[in-house]
């Protein structure tokens, strides 16, 4: 394992990060805060509590991983989008490096940025609400399984985007509404059928739910099932970044 070719990397996207750390922490404070003038002050006295949680709460995680997709997708597909925008790839793909170790370098410090990102708002938060957390051991966990998984998609995206147009295509178009779509902000249950039904085959509300159970020890769905499309996402991802590095696709043309 070339450890010392991963550091590399890591230490360059995460100097990037170091060049905007104010900006980039600043912001989710920022959107935190309206988040809770809006859906949590405005919203939240008419809604009072979701399944015994108050709504101020109840909306958290969902926002935090509303941030971490976007903030883990655009981070890690930046990463490997601009040596393949400037011509420097190919240095890149003749280096001593394994792609195993490639993507380690560029996911990790994708998932750090986003990781950071995540406890910022999570802290932001307490000036608002209280946060019980039923499970401390699991929720840092599953937000770092989370962050991993969607800066491996970003990757892939990152791999395959011809121009910074696409870079924003599916983030914009699927990830988000899907977020806002997925109970990030409500609870499924609350929704009439067949919409709660259709709403199931959104694979976020696994995510989001998997996660809120972490911090309050409800969820909308079965625990099992949200940790399985969790992890069952992060492998199809890690599968399809194996698959383009073992063909080159997109890397070499």
């Amino acid at each position: 394992m070339n450890l010392h070719g991963i550091f590399a990397i890591y230490r360059f996207e995460m100097a990037r990060f170091g060049r905007t750390i104010w900006t980039s922490l600043l912001t989710p404070v920022i959107t935190t805060t309206l988040y809770f003038i809006v859906f949590g002050s405005a919203i939240g006295r008419q809604m009072g509590s979701v399944e015994g949680v108050p709504y101020g709460a109840f909306i958290v995680p969902g926002l935090m991983l509303l941030t971490i997709f976007s903030e883990s997708i655009f981070n890690s597909s930046l990463g490997i989008y601009m040596p393949k925008f400037t011509g420097t790839i190919y240095e890149l793909l003749s280096a001593p490096l394994s792609p195993l170790e490639t993507v380690l370098g560029y996911v990790g410090a994708a998932a750090t940025k986003s990781v950071v990102i995540g406890l910022v708002i999570f802290a932001t938060a307490h000036l608002f609400v209280d946060l019980p957390i039923a499970h401390p051991l699991l929720m840092p966990l599953y937000l770092v399984l989370v962050a991993v998984a969607f800066s491996l998609f970003g990757f892939a995206l990152g791999i395959w985007a011809n121009g910074f147009e696409q870079l924003q295509v599916i983030p914009l178009l699927v990830v988000t509404p899907l977020t806002f779509l997925g109970g990030a902000f409500y609870s499924v249950t609350v929704l009439p059928e067949p919409w709660r039904t259709v709403t199931l085959f959104n694979p976020v509300v696994y995510l989001i739910n998997g996660f809120r159970w972490t911090f309050f020890g409800v969820s909308d769905v079965d625990v099992g099932l949200a940790m399985g499309v969790t992890f069952g996402f992060l492998l199809l991802c890690l599968a399809a970044i194996v698959a383009i590095f073992r063909t080159g696709w997109r890397l070499k043309s």
